[in-house]
């Protein structure tokens, strides 16, 4: 093989490789932000209905006692205090 098509092999793949990174680092950052479905922070606790439909969803929370039901919009719903909430989650049902 010679000196140029190894080199020129060696290049289109460090291209791809990095584009890779790039398409990862792009596409991890606004998600990581708000996921999906329940998550803490240091001090709160939230929802977040990720839909195109404009439904309202009913979801269980985790909470002291009993565990509650809510009726959840599209978007960013908060819980309440992250050391009052240990989980929520989609029961399954609109509402």
């Amino acid at each position: 093989m010679s000196t140029r098509r190894v080199v020129n092999s060696f290049l289109a793949s460090l291209a791809l490789a990095l584009a890779s990174v790039g398409a990862v680092t792009l596409s991890a950052g606004p998600a990581a932000a708000n996921p999906c479905g329940f998550y803490e922070t240091a001090s709160d606790a939230y929802y977040n209905h990720c839909t195109s439909d404009g439904s309202h969803i009913v979801i269980e929370v985790d909470d002291w006692g009993p565990n509650s039901e809510r009726c959840v919009v599209p978007g960013v719903t908060w819980l309440g205090s992250s050391s009052d909430i240990d989980g929520a989650w989609y029961t399954g049902r609109t509402c």
